[in-house]
């Protein structure tokens, strides 16, 4: 048996966002790198890659540092991906130099592959601007929509989801900040839609199994559909993203299976997702063998 998962081998990789442009599917993932035999995470930076066929995949450089935002202090946590009017997104979170806690940031480039920028100078989200009182944590996992009607919104959060809407250009928040309440929600949020149903995957729990919610609304009401991604090896975290990709539906996720692997040295795998009739996700079957080349 041909083991494909992890996809990343020569790296620990863990949040993966991903994307597709002009046939070429782009994955984006943070970068765990502790001291040897350190229990903490350690992630200074992001990473790319990019396959044609989801098997093979080719390193890139580092499109982004936290550091690279004059005003966080580092610590590069998850991230999520867009292309919009043909400029590229990445949102980011972040530890703040000057604002207790985590911070959200923004960065842009023209191309898939970077360098990004930041062009606000600042923080997209801060601590300060949370409608209750934040923790050290509050402001992680950002994961972006732009809804049918050309609007963008940003889901994101630790122990409380929250969302807001963002302006045209994506580089402001432009709405109150609302949370969203969803049993059990841990962090790790994927805000999506598909065939007229929006899903919000997010971490439940702890240790985290990935659930879900489906709405016919992006302002929902949202309906608690169940878990969809199970334990994922010895890892305590799991942050998903989905891909549709020359006919199939793809399951992103990560683990602790690589050698010397765990919670803290964590690997991005794929693997097959199927749909009911009714728009619900059958449960992701996670495998050593991941899938087979997409031609």
């Amino acid at each position: 048996m041909e083991e494909n998962n992890p996809i990343i081998r020569h790296v620990f990789t863990a949040d993966p966002t991903v994307l597709e442009h002009r046939g070429i599917v782009y994955l984006y993932t943070g970068h765990d790198d502790p001291l040897p035999g350190s229990e903490q995470y350690t992630m200074n930076d992001w990473l790319c890659f990019s396959s044609v066929n989801l098997v093979d995949w080719n390193t890139h450089p580092s499109p982004l540092a936290a550091n690279d935002y004059s005003w966080a202090s580092g610590d590069a946590f998850a991230s999520k991906i867009i292309c919009h009017n043909q400029k590229f997104y990445f949102f980011t979170a972040v530890s703040h130099k000057r604002i207790p806690g985590k911070a959200i940031g923004v960065a842009t480039s023209e191309s898939p592959l970077g360098p990004f920028r930041d062009p606000r100078g600042e923080a997209l989200v801060t601590g300060d601007m949370l409608p209750v009182a934040a923790d050290e944590k509050s402001n992680l996992d950002p994961s972006v929509i732009i809804d049918d009607d050309g609007s963008a919104y940003l889901f994101w959060g630790n122990g409380r989801c929250f969302y807001a809407r963002l302006s045209a250009n994506l580089l402001e928040i432009d709405s109150e900040i609302s949370e969203l309440h969803l049993p059990h929600f841990n962090e790790g949020t994927h805000i999506y839609k598909r065939d007229g149903h929006y899903y919000l995957m997010y971490g439940y729990g702890a240790p985290e199994r990935v659930a879900y919610a489906m709405s016919d609304n992006l302002h929902g009401a949202w309906k608690f559909v169940g878990i969809v991604n199970e334990l994922a090896g010895n890892c305590e975290t799991n942050r998903p993203a989905t891909l549709d990709f020359k006919g199939k539906s793809y399951f992103f996720y990560h683990n602790g299976a690589l050698p010397n692997g765990g919670s803290h040295r964590r690997s991005v795998c794929v693997d097959y997702m199927y749909y009911n009739g009714d728009g619900t996700i059958k449960k992701i079957v996670m495998s050593s063998e991941g899938i087979s080349p997409q031609k």
